[in-house]
């Protein structure tokens, strides 16, 4: 028989992997995201609201949560259970909105504090004082947990009547599953014409799964059905392996007709007998806590690698993307570089000014046409390796996330961008061809603007503009051409750089912001060893 036996060790390893597990994100759209980020919230929840709780405070009251189909008769039974109405039962569904948790007096200040769902606002009963009470500062009452207390219930015993698991309002659904997993025992109600019910199911092969304390009440059954639906749904529960769980059936009544009553005490005997036993008996009360406690433990081997192979998954797809973006813009950047190369700049508008400058065309004028036409070539480069990563991305699933679509995709902001780039290195080019003509020592010193204008077109115009080359030794002498050309080349080199580099970290940012890293995958796992070894 297992018992509780906890030292600081486990606990601090404990808590180390909970942090794991609250820092993984699953933020791509991928196949199994939706799971993983519920098995995480569910995980949380179950360290938060149970483990960490039960493991410091053995002592504390057993919690018997339970949980349900609509109108399985949840508070009815728990009505029954106490002998009066704490409670909220009726004919409309759903009936349950606020959590009802009932103890005895004497353990009212094991949950009147944070110590079990400490994401749950208490209201107590007497209600608050106005100014303490939730409710009256505006906090949803399905995320409110209301206490009661009654003599009649067991010291050392705590019901609490969940919503229904399968509520039409989503967060009923969310806390009930919360709920279910702070519990040492979990209670699960059906009934004659719902126990095939899929969603019940699930969390019964849950209970299983993490080999919680888990009893079953077959609610309203009829008398004259009482026997075959009793084996039926023992057949049932031996097929999936949950043979052993204690079966209680409540036979269909006239106060459990419209949920407004409290059962005949007889009917809720057995039920009450067997929580009571948990509760007054040492070693079953040690066993009951044990071995949900150790249950969900053990249950992280298979539950926190399921989890670090969401992340790696997470961060394989969005290393995918990346890798798309990083080839289409070098690609692109390649392609440029040979652009360059062959003066592909000076062609059109610029070729034209070219032709005509000095007599028809200033130097300010084919400066304008020459920096108007890298900024043109830079663009379609910008808008070639978009377009590629687009049609990569159209074929990962990962790249539908909502972030990634929400980018600025407008081409006159990526030419803003790319022309004030263009134009710095203009203006870089011009400063230095003044201090070139500065240092000439000569009484009639060349137009800086001229000697600009043919440096950027010995740059840009490849062979077509060996003259430009050949008029800016004449103006500035060799050693100074040579000297401003690579000046003017090493700066062209930089902005053609910055400009692709700015451009592909504006294309990666929204991926960057979703916080996809590899870390998670190994952390997950590391804390789950060293659990284990704690263990």
């Amino acid at each position: 028989m297992v018992t509780l036996d906890v030292r600081p060790q486990l606990l601090d390893a404990l808590s180390a992997l909970r942090d794991r597990v609250a820092a993984a994100r699953f933020p791509l759209p991928l196949a199994g995201a939706p799971r993983a980020r519920a098995n995480r919230d569910e995980l949380l929840a179950q360290l938060d609201d149970y483990l960490v709780p039960r493991l410091k405070e053995p002592d504390a009251p057993l919690l018997a949560v339970v949980g349900g189909s609509t109108g399985a008769g949840k508070s009815t039974l728990v009505n029954s259970l106490v002998g009066r109405r704490v409670s909220e039962a009726g004919v409309l569904r759903p009936t349950t909105r606020t959590p009802v948790l009932v103890c005895h007096p004497e353990d009212h200040h094991w949950f009147s504090g944070m110590r079990v769902l400490p994401e749950l606002p208490r209201v107590w009963v007497p209600h608050n004082e106005p100014e303490d009470d939730p409710l009256l500062h505006g906090a949803n009452p399905a995320r409110v947990l209301r206490i009661e207390t009654a003599e009649t219930l067991q010291p050392g015993l705590a019901l609490l009547d969940a919503p229904d698991i399968d509520s039409l309002v989503a967060d009923n659904r969310t806390l009930a599953a919360e709920l279910i997993c702070a519990a040492d025992i979990w209670v699960m109600v059906t009934t004659a014409a719902r126990y095939a019910d899929a969603v019940p199911w699930h969390l019964l092969r849950t209970a299983k799964e993490y080999d919680v304390t888990l009893i079953t009440v077959l609610d309203r059954v009829p008398h004259q059905v009482v026997s075959e639906v009793s084996r039926q749904y023992a057949a049932l529960l031996t097929k999936a392996g949950l043979g052993d769980v204690p079966r209680f059936t409540v036979p269909e009544l006239p106060e459990s007709a419209w949920g407004g009553g409290l059962l005949p005490a007889t009917a809720v005997a057995p039920l009450r007998t067997w929580l009571v036993q948990r509760v007054q008996d040492p070693v079953t009360r040690r066993h009951t806590m044990a071995r949900t406690a150790y249950g969900v433990l053990a249950s992280l081997k298979s539950r926190m690698p399921e989890l670090a192979g969401a992340a790696a998954a997470q961060y394989a797809a969005a290393l995918r993307l990346t890798s798309a973006v990083d080839t289409a813009y070098d690609s692109e950047h390649t392609r440029v570089r040979g652009r360059l190369q062959s003066g592909a700049v000076l062609a059109g508008d610029a070729l034209k000014r070219w032709r005509a400058f000095p007599l028809d065309c200033t130097a300010g004028e084919l400066l304008d046409a020459l920096v108007e036409s890298l900024g043109t070539l830079l663009l379609c480069a910008v808008t070639a390796a978009d377009e590629r990563v687009d049609e990569a991305w159209r074929r990962e699933p990962a790249a539908s996330a909502p972030e990634l679509a929400d980018r600025d995709t407008s081409q006159e902001n990526a030419e803003h961008r790319i022309g004030m780039a263009v134009r710095r290195w203009r203006r870089e080019v011009e400063e230095y061809a003044e201090d070139e003509v500065r240092a000439l020592d000569r009484s009639a010193s060349p137009d800086p603007e001229v000697v600009a204008a043919l440096v950027v077109t010995a740059l840009l115009g490849g062979r077509r503009a060996r003259t430009a080359g050949e008029g800016l030794a004449e103006r500035i002498g060799a050693h100074g051409a040579l000297r401003l050309r690579d000046r003017g080349g090493r700066l062209l080199t930089e902005c053609v750089d910055r400009v692709l580099h700015h451009e592909r970290e504006r294309r990666l940012a929204p991926l960057d912001a979703l916080d996809v890293h590899p870390e998670p995958q190994a952390e997950l796992i590391a804390a789950l060893s060293v659990l284990q070894k704690e263990r």
